[in-house]
């Protein structure tokens, strides 16, 4: 099994969602975040500057098994992509067991 990690665009988040839903992912979580990019000039809008180095983002929280890993992965990087600066991150890593408090089924079982 598979963790996906994705920081995205929050304007981007609808069309991501739809895209996974389409993948078959049909759990996962998600939380508004700030972070720190490499951006470092500032916005003006109406005349007054805006900060951009604290950006507001959209973090999702997906767990698949390893079949699914590649459909995911590619639906996120195709709904998120603006080709601008600030499009966003996905991290992967290995998830050693995963149990379903309900059943108590465990593995790739708990995913459905």
């Amino acid at each position: 099994m598979k963790k996906i990690e994705a920081i995205i665009r929050k304007s981007k988040f609808d069309e991501v969602k739809k895209a996974l839903h389409s993948t078959e992912v049909v759990f996962f979580t998600y939380w508004d975040v700030t972070g720190v990019g490499n951006e470092k000039q500032g916005h003006v809008y109406r005349g007054v500057s805006y900060s951009t180095t604290d950006i507001q983002r959209r973090k999702l929280s997906i767990v698949v098994s390893d079949e699914f890993l590649d459909n995911t992965v590619n639906a996120i990087l195709e709904s998120a992509y603006t080709g601008s600066v600030g499009d966003g991150k996905i991290f992967v890593s290995t998830i050693d067991e995963a149990y379903r408090i309900r059943t108590k089924e465990k593995g790739t079982d708990s995913l459905k």
